[in-house]
């Protein structure tokens, strides 16, 4: 008889026990998901670090801005006018992965009449554009990130149109790598994944720009997750050449400070096959990326150069901060500082001689918002314990967004390592899609000399130039912060 229970044989099933254990499914559900979703199986060839090979042509690039003694903000760019030169050369080939690819939180009214912000997404879109118009043959592929059309919530005009000239456009398939918030997304792949997005609007504020967007778009976002890589490459008369840089595409970002680094050589194809993993596992079927490299560039004396991604970034930060001796020296410029192991072994390295200074972004603004200064004021006071030199960039809404690390051996090669990689766990634990490159070469090498020019002009300033602050400029010594760092990054509940 129905009531609140119901006889079946010689058990009564009640409703408070279907209840229960319909809940206790759902959380061994959401618990097993969250689990396996952060430790499965990488895709092929995620995670890979390319054999050291001779390279040539190398050009250190950087974005500068800064701070006039009249208060006024100026801004010197290097690497999207180079990119954007490259594409307009290209004859065969263009491959680009870029994280941001748009122009979202860019007020265009604030864009026209600030110098130092520019229309970017924009400029690099017209460039391929433009230059699939001239050369009809051109392959070009774009890889992105589908936080560029929120998950399937917006329309992109721009990728529409890139797409009609016959242009590539490969959305990356989040879903296939590992959940860095697991205790969201084991729900989410439970309930919600299944329920796809549109693009029609919705009831909820656009995330990071005008307009409304559905509630699955957000929950969506909420998985913190990422292609964050920034690369390019495209052919030439000399042979293939690469880029691999921290800046994006994006108009928000267009006056953030950054840095690149140019090469050819053969580590140009071991980037084109880093691409094709992730091609491998975001399609059905793609072909190969691969075109006759006809360059014979002579290599620069005594250098090499490697591709790594994801964790194995990582792994060589750990070892060289583990290997370093008295008397060397290393410099880090990073925009987000907060992964565990490379804080431990930094305390260590200077503990045991090595001569380490750290450059931080104050963690002050993002597109127009203040932030709070986690994690990096909280990073910045324990290493300050240990007696680590360490000063802040002098941000005026931008951001200083460069990830570089440069070691100065007291005897031996120096090596130059940037790319797209915070040193946090979500870009070094195998769950964002990263790449850096790492030139180790003579230390008079021309683009060492210019990496450690542009550290040196950051670290002292220069004449009219203020580009950074002491420690005690942005201090923050709050241990209930502090706390609050450890655990959004041990969990990933943190955009960082």
């Amino acid at each position: 008889m129905w009531g609140f229970g119901y006889n079946l044989g010689m058990k009564k099933i009640s409703f408070k026990w279907v209840v229960r254990w319909f809940l206790l499914s759902v959380v061994v559900g959401w618990v097993s998901l969250g689990v396996y979703h952060s430790y499965k199986t990488l895709p092929t060839g995620i995670s890979m670090v390319s054999s050291p090979v001779p390279v040539s042509s190398v050009r250190f690039l950087a974005d500068y801005t800064w701070v006039d003694e009249q208060g006024v903000r100026r801004s010197e760019q290097q690497i999207f006018d180079r990119i954007i030169e490259l594409i307009g050369q290209a004859e065969r080939l263009v491959v680009l992965d870029m994280f941001l690819f748009n122009d979202f939180a860019g007020d265009s009214s604030v864009v026209a009449t600030d110098p130092n912000m520019r229309p970017l997404s924009e400029e690099v879109a017209q460039a391929l554009v433009l230059r699939k118009k001239q050369v009809p043959d051109l392959w070009v592929v774009v890889i992105t990130d589908p936080i560029n059309h929120l998950y399937g919530g917006v329309v992109s005009a721009r990728f529409e149109a890139m797409q009609q000239l016959g242009i590539e456009l490969v959305i990356t398939d989040l879903n296939r790598m590992r959940d860095s918030n697991p205790t969201w997304s084991g729900l989410w792949r439970l309930c919600c994944q299944w329920l796809g997005n549109s693009s029609d609007g919705g009831w909820l504020p656009h995330p990071v720009g005008e307009g409304k967007v559905s509630l699955r778009t957000w929950l969506r976002l909420l998985n913190f997750k990422a292609n964050h890589r920034k690369m390019l490459v495209v052919d030439s008369g000399d042979g293939l050449i690469g880029l691999v840089t921290s800046a994006n595409p994006h108009d928000a970002s267009s006056a953030h400070g950054n840095v690149a680094l140019e090469f050819m050589g053969a580590a140009v194809k071991h980037l084109l096959a880093s691409e094709q993993a992730v091609l491998g596992f975001s399609l059905a079927e793609h072909k190969p990326l691969a075109v006759s490299d006809a360059g014979n560039k002579t290599p620069a004396d005594n250098a090499t150069l490697q591709i790594l991604t994801e964790s194995k970034i990582r792994d060589h930060v750990m070892t060289t901060l583990e290997q370093s001796k008295s008397g060397d020296r290393i410099d880090l410029s990073m925009f987000y500082l907060s992964h565990r192991g490379i804080i431990e072994a930094m305390v260590k390295a200077h503990h045991n001689g090595v001569m380490l200074r750290v450059l931080l972004d104050p963690n002050e603004d993002a597109f127009g918002k203040k932030k709070n200064g986690i994690p990096n004021r909280q990073v910045a006071w324990e290493l300050h314990q240990a007696g680590i030199p360490l000063r802040w960039c002098d941000t005026h809404g931008e951001q200083c967004h460069s990830k570089l690390m440069l070691t100065r051996r007291s005897q031996g090669p120096s090596e130059l390592l940037l790319g797209s990689a915070n040193f946090t766990r979500r870009n070094l634990d195998d769950l964002n899609l990263e790449t850096n490159v790492l030139l180790v070469a003579d230390p008079q090498e021309a683009a060492i000399a210019a990496a450690a020019a542009f550290f040196e002009l950051y670290w002292h300033n220069g004449p009219d130039q203020l580009f950074s602050q002491p420690y005690e400029y942005y201090a923050d010594e709050s241990r209930l912060r502090y706390w609050r760092y450890r655990i959004m990054e041990a969990t990933g509940l943190s955009t960082f």
